[in-house]
């Protein structure tokens, strides 16, 4: 992904873990996180759990027709990502300290450890573990929403609401803002 030019720098490298991803269940959920993820700045979202259903594939369609380098991907053992990760590590549970107390403690830490930011949402009942092995679990308000809300929201604040003008490399689909009406720039008609 291309960012537009700002004043602000926003390098930071967001992946996003999917635990707990079950078949037929969570398939159009966790194709709602992955594009999620792909549109508000996240690289990549990995999951964890079951993996024969659509949301690789349909994730994969996404990129080849609106671009970006966007990755999705499946492991087996979440466990290695979380242990060996290089970064910083944010849960995101209804049950955690709240999003705006935490958020300049989240920018120092990244600034001073890699950039390399590890974003953990559940898709059934989190492992008790997880709330252990991250430095921070960060609630986005403290009643019962979905995780799509959550990852939506805190990349929108980690960002400042600057990833929301991004631009995507080698889109075949672009849409122009319009206060009337749809435009749509598809580059396969050209």
């Amino acid at each position: 992904m291309t960012r537009s030019k700002s004043s602000e720098r926003m390098d930071f490298e967001i992946s996003v873990l999917r635990l707990g991803h079950r078949l037929v269940r969570d398939t159009r959920m966790s194709t709602h996180a992955a594009l999620v993820s792909r549109a508000l700045g996240a690289r990549e979202i990995i999951m964890s759990g079951a993996e024969e259903d659509d949301t690789i594939d349909s994730t994969n369609r996404v990129n080849a027709r609106w671009g970006g380098q966007f990755k999705i991907s499946h492991i087996e053992n979440w466990r290695e990502i979380v242990k060996h990760w290089d970064g910083v590590i944010v849960h995101l549970t209804m049950y955690g300290e709240q999003l705006d107390q935490l958020l300049p403690k989240i920018r120092r830490k990244l600034e001073l450890k890699s950039n390399k930011l590890l974003l953990i949402i559940g898709a059934e009942k989190v492992p008790r573990e997880i709330y252990a092995l991250s430095h921070f679990n960060v609630a986005i308000g403290n009643q019962p929403h979905s995780e799509v809300a959550a990852l939506a929201i805190f990349l929108d604040r980690i960002y400042k609401g600057k990833e929301l003008y991004s631009t995507f490399e080698n889109a075949k689909i672009r849409i122009i803002p319009s206060s009337k009406g749809k435009e749509v720039v598809n580059q396969n008609e050209n």
